[in-house]
């Protein structure tokens, strides 16, 4: 099997998966009036997906280090269809949001395929195949906000799931026919301390986001929460630091270049999702005096579910150019520079965004300097982990990088909702967000990206190989024969 083969088809997991982070999206506010359940409820559909696999991504990616990276992709492919298929046969909000926890595991696609590209391809191939799988998460993303508004228009939500399962049961049977088995392996033992107590304190911490305007953001129990957030992901910290095999390497954050580089990782995801996630709900508010409201609108454009995934193609156009093309460019200037340049466009079109949104190009511009942005950092921000770290540890180091980004993305989406519920326009009951939610959010994406640049620049210029602690000798299987 030639690498071009295993690249695309790798790429066709990563893109299963991207589908799914955003199909439902549109979706939301359909699925609270069809299961009779709130706002909040709702929201755990998506964020449910994302802390799910904020956890499991990390776990999952030890295990292929461990088994074969191969193995495991497959097992994680078989779980993410079964979770589909849950939610498309979902008759409550619990069984949805358990189907979209199952499918959670689906984000270890993502460390899988760059362990296996950092194992079987040639050297000077890797930035390029990291920049393939990694414009396939945002092509992907953008893309299903796209499709969800055509299958919303002519059918019922739960063919957003039984449609999503095509292209993940074709990349389950190629990858497990085609793809060849990475042949390095790392012993190693799973760490359910570090997997709880990650979970508890990130399941505290979006309650509080979600939960804070019903409960009042100064109230004790707002607060409380908060500090009970905090406090348990100081002690999953202690407890990754103090395991034999921790599930994320928080040791190897002693060197700067992982440090800083999932810093940035955790900043890029706020403010992807600063963006992404709000504009479909911007573009869909009805400028004027909409029927049944007793204040006008003073922004939107009132586009329908269609229209809206629209506003997001330019984004997902220019991550599947610049995703390959940074993986080229990288060669010549180094992923450091490269990750340089991308957070500062993305906050060039957060703040473009903040400042300029009145008409249908404007946005058109910013969600393409967007796009270019996302799809620069996210392919470069792989890379800059691999320079870093040994082969064996590939796998646990993307996995961590991965983690951070899916905690930013996670934060960002929960600001935006919180946001939009706590700015709204007078005269609305709290039920519609006044313009200035929107413009704070966007604002709060566009300093994210700057200050992802800031950490850039903390990274050393020529990145050097480590181990931050002692880890089990790699096995190289040499296969039959």
């Amino acid at each position: 099997m030639t690498p071009t083969v295993t690249l695309w088809l790798l790429a066709l997991a990563s893109l299963a998966y991207a589908l799914q982070q955003t199909l439902v999206v549109p979706a939301l506010p359909l699925l609270g009036r069809d299961l009779h359940t709130s706002t909040t409820w709702v929201t755990w559909v998506f964020t449910g997906f994302l802390l799910s696999s904020a956890v499991l991504t990390p776990l999952v990616g030890k295990l292929g280090d461990t088994y074969g990276k191969k193995r495991l992709l497959v097992i994680s492919l078989v779980g993410f269809a079964v979770g589909t298929v849950v939610c498309a046969v979902a008759g409550s909000i619990a069984l949805l949001i358990m189907g979209r926890i199952v499918q959670g595991i689906g984000g270890a696609i993502l460390p899988l395929a760059f362990g296996i590209v950092r194992d079987e391809f040639p050297r000077e191939r890797v930035g390029f195949g990291l920049g393939v799988i990694s414009a396939m998460l945002g092509v992907g993303a953008g893309f299903g906000l796209v499709l969800s508004g055509f299958i919303l228009q002519s059918l019922s939500w739960p063919w957003l799931f039984w449609i999503g399962t095509v292209p993940i049961v074709l990349a389950l049977v190629l990858v497990w026919r085609l793809v060849p088995e990475s042949r390095v392996r790392t012993p190693s033992r799973l760490d359910w301390r570090g997997a709880l107590t990650l979970s508890t304190g990130l399941v505290a911490l979006l309650l509080a986001l979600s939960e804070g305007q019903r409960w009042g953001w100064l109230s004790p129990v707002t607060l409380g929460v908060f500090a009970a957030a905090i406090a348990v992901l100081c002690l999953w910290v202690w407890v990754e630091l103090h395991v034999a095999q921790p599930m994320v390497e928080i040791g190897m954050m002693k060197e700067r270049t992982v440090f800083w580089t999932n810093v940035a990782a955790v900043l890029a995801g706020v403010a992807l999702y600063g963006t992404y996630l709000l504009v479909p709900t911007f573009v869909q508010m009805p400028r004027g005096l909409p029927a049944g409201l007793a204040a006008s609108v003073h922004y939107g454009f009132g586009a329908s579910v269609v229209e809206a995934g629209l506003f997001l193609l330019p984004a997902s156009l220019m991550m599947l150019v610049v995703g390959p093309a940074g993986g080229i460019i990288e060669r010549r200037v180094g992923a450091r520079a490269v990750n340089l340049v991308g957070l500062i466009v993305l906050a060039l079109g957060a703040g473009f965004l903040a400042l300029l949104h009145a008409e249908r190009w404007e946005l058109v511009l910013a969600m393409g300097l967007v796009g270019i942005g996302v799809g620069t950092v996210y392919a470069m921000l792989a890379k800059l982990i691999v320079d870093s770290v040994e082969p064996a540890v590939t796998g646990v180091a993307i996995g961590m990088n991965t983690v951070m980004r899916t905690i930013g993305g996670v934060i960002g989406g929960q600001i935006g909702a919180a946001l939009l519920s706590s700015i709204t326009i007078a005269g609305t009951a709290g039920a519609v967000p006044a313009e200035g939610a929107f413009t704070a959010t966007f604002w709060i994406a566009a300093g994210a990206g700057l200050l992802g640049a800031g950490g850039m620049l903390m990274v050393p210029r020529r990145g050097r190989t480590v181990i931050a602690r002692p880890v089990p000798r790699p096995v190289t299987d040499p296969g039959p024969g």
